[in-house]
């Protein structure tokens, strides 16, 4: 049994050229690590350890010990279309559950989940569901996924309510 071979840098989409010489296929929760082991799409095996954890996004590569690159794509997965007269409402309380979502000019995606999409249907959405790659917006102060927060100060002052 050959060692899988360990790939210890991330290149944003956009940020590397040339061919890929595999590609890795994983779902929105897949494309969040540090160190595991993957399996290319063709069967070959890849030891992902990285320096802290990461949000893969669809189109980065990995960067292997012996130079090759391996593309990461967004699996497909089960997604709800969201449409609306009011697309920035939705947004807004999909957003104050904490639910990650991929925004697009005249739609939301969101994961299938019943109990999100009840409270949309009763806010007056359209839902479709889908299956399809889910890209997500990344959190507002950095790239990727935000892991908790505190609706704290974030560096900058606030008010104070004294």
């Amino acid at each position: 049994m050959a060692f899988p071979l360990p790939a210890r840098t991330r290149l944003p989409k956009g940020q590397w050229t040339g061919p890929a010489s595999g590609v890795v296929t994983l779902s929105y929760d897949d494309r969040f690590l540090r160190r595991k082991r993957l399996v290319t799409d063709a069967g070959e095996g890849l030891m992902v350890d990285l320096a802290q954890t990461t949000n893969l996004d669809d189109g980065d590569a990995l960067r292997t010990d012996d130079g090759r690159l391996v593309e990461v794509r967004a699996a497909e997965e089960p997604v709800v279309r969201v449409t609306g007269p009011n697309l920035a409402r939705l947004a807004w309380h999909i957003g104050n559950r904490h639910t990650p979502c991929e925004v697009q000019a005249d739609h939301l995606l969101i994961r299938q989940d019943h109990v999100l999409e009840a409270m949309l249907l009763g806010l007056g959405a359209g839902l479709t569901r889908a299956i399809g790659p889910f890209r997500p917006e990344g959190g507002a102060y950095g790239h990727g996924r935000t892991l908790g927060h505190d609706h704290g100060p974030h560096g900058f002052p606030l008010a104070n309510h004294d």
